[in-house]
């Protein structure tokens, strides 16, 4: 014991099974040493120092299971849409950012739903050329699968009322709202973030979770291959202040396997899963739904990645010893991913990996037990804005929509997180929609699906931990990384000691 020691003093919940609580830590080089008693750790190190926190609760630190870490850096400086009750309140919004824009320059945001704003249909490009007619805008939905363009932004990507909807995607008509794959046709002519920018937009984000108490993260592909990069590079300077477990794209599953990608085993970022889509989102009208579909009669939803493709790249996922993830929402979606992912089983234990669902939102009963084994990485957070679109869009899926509680009894390993820049990575949130089940409404959403406190730290922590494969975290033991969470009283205010 020649490196600094540090002995902390506090309230210990490790979630090891074999010593579950205690008074102190004591970590060095990174690691915890041993756990005890303060006067049983104080003879083992006398000259550690004391790190005394009696006063709060210490953790094994907190981790957001599913985010979109570099876009969420981005989305701090645009336009914020959350809470924006009515299409004026987005059109002020957009006027005072087109004001302090240069003439010509592209104005992003996000964050709207369009049951907040009150619509019962797609806005057009019509309403935001009120406010900004010279510059090319788009506003992401909150859910991501949709964008809100003005007329600008159709002219500079060449869209008109006569372009053919792409493969897995729609354009609305009239003009202004493009779904899913059709969300490429603005994006692909928006000017690239120089390098500089990525690496501010990967700081910035990483910096913000380590602020409300995570200690790492997840982040879900959905993004350029810069953004990943700069998250790299951050952590090859030091100056990652998470760890980061990263999924690839499935459409680039053939350059990794030309890198020999894999999952890595030191430092703090590492290539881990290869993501998939089988639908899109509920405020979107694009989850993929078994009959009847939605409420108010605009379908089924949208299915994307085939069945077929996320079988066939899953098992070359798998032989490279990288985890399928597939985002599924919808009722469908997720019993033709249950359905695939029984043909992977047998390759995934083989190579010690765990198949991992994200969302996992609307489920049939007959699909539940299905998922024992699996990671089921969901995001409480949401429930709240959802809870009022699901009781009018799909009532007969209510009592099973973000089923928690039914999951873990069927077997499933959750892992929480925020779906950041869909949601803000508020863990005082999480806690709070997992265990009230309280909407923006107002109301509870299937209230038997509620959580303990201490359920939802294991589904914040231990949870992910598992779902990454990382043994040496989300919990306090010996040889576990020396990443905490301190809180106040668990499920309030939180903050980071990372030693």
């Amino acid at each position: 014991m020649s490196a600094p020691l540090t002995l902390i003093q506090a309230t210990v919940i490790t979630q090891d099974p074999q010593l579950p609580q205690a008074q102190a830590v004591l970590v060095g080089s990174g690691r915890v040493l041993a756990v005890g008693t303060p006067d049983g750790l104080r003879a083992m190190a006398p000259h550690a120092e004391t790190a005394d926190h009696r006063d709060l609760i210490l953790t094994p630190g907190l981790c957001d299971a599913h985010t979109h870490l570099v876009t969420y850096g981005f989305s701090l400086s645009e336009v914020n849409l959350h809470g924006a009750r009515s299409v004026s309140e987005v059109q002020a919004r957009v006027g005072q950012a087109a004001l302090n824009t240069p003439a010509g320059t592209w104005i992003r945001g996000g964050g709207f739903l369009l049951s907040e704003l009150g619509l019962g249909d797609y806005p057009s490009a019509a309403l935001l050329d009120e406010v900004s007619p010279h510059h090319p805008v788009q506003l992401y939905s909150r859910d991501h699968h949709m964008t809100w363009v003005n007329s600008a932004a159709l002219r500079a990507a060449g869209v008109h009322e006569g372009t053919p909807d792409p493969e897995g995607g729609q354009i609305v008509r009239p003009l202004g709202c493009l779904l899913e794959h059709a969300i490429g046709l603005v994006s692909a002519v928006m000017p690239a973030p120089t390098e500089a920018e990525y690496l501010s937009a990967a700081r910035a984000a990483a910096d913000d979770l380590a602020s409300r108490g995570y200690v790492s993260t997840h982040t879900m592909a959905f993004e350029p291959p810069e953004a990943p990069r700069a998250l790299q590079l951050l952590a090859a300077r030091g100056e990652l202040p998470l760890r980061v477990w990263a999924c690839l794209p499935h459409d680039r599953l053939a350059q990794a396997r030309d890198l020999g990608l894999g999952p890595g085993s030191g430092g703090l970022f590492t290539w881990g899963g290869v993501k998939f889509f089988a639908d899109g989102a509920l405020g979107s009208r694009t989850a993929w739904l078994h009959a009847p579909g939605f409420a108010d009669g605009s379908g089924t939803g949208i299915a994307l990645d085939p069945p077929e493709l996320i079988r066939e790249r899953g098992l070359q996922a798998i032989a490279l010893g990288l985890t399928p993830v597939t985002h599924a929402i919808g009722d469908r979606a997720n019993t033709e991913v249950l359905n695939v992912y029984d043909d992977l089983r047998a390759a995934a234990e083989a190579k010690g990996l765990r198949l991992r669902i994200e969302h996992s939102q609307h489920l049939r009963d007959e699909d539940l037990p299905r998922h024992r084994g699996l990671v089921c990485s969901v995001q409480p957070i949401h429930l709240q804005a959802d809870g009022p679109m699901i009781r009018e869009l799909m009532p007969h899926l209510a009592g099973r929509s973000y089923a928690f509680k039914s999951l873990m009894d069927a077997g499933a390993i959750l892992a929480f997180g925020s779906d950041a820049p869909v949601a803000a990575p508020d863990p005082r949130a999480s806690f709070a929609a997992a265990v009230s089940r309280v909407d923006d409404g107002g109301n509870k959403l299937a209230p038997n699906e509620a959580m303990t406190e201490e359920d939802v730290l294991w589904a914040h922590t231990r949870g992910p931990a598992l779902a990454a494969g990382w043994d040496d975290e989300g919990i306090i033991r010996p040889g576990a990384r020396a990443a905490f969470t301190l809180w106040d009283r668990l499920g309030g205010n939180a903050r980071a000691l990372v030693l």
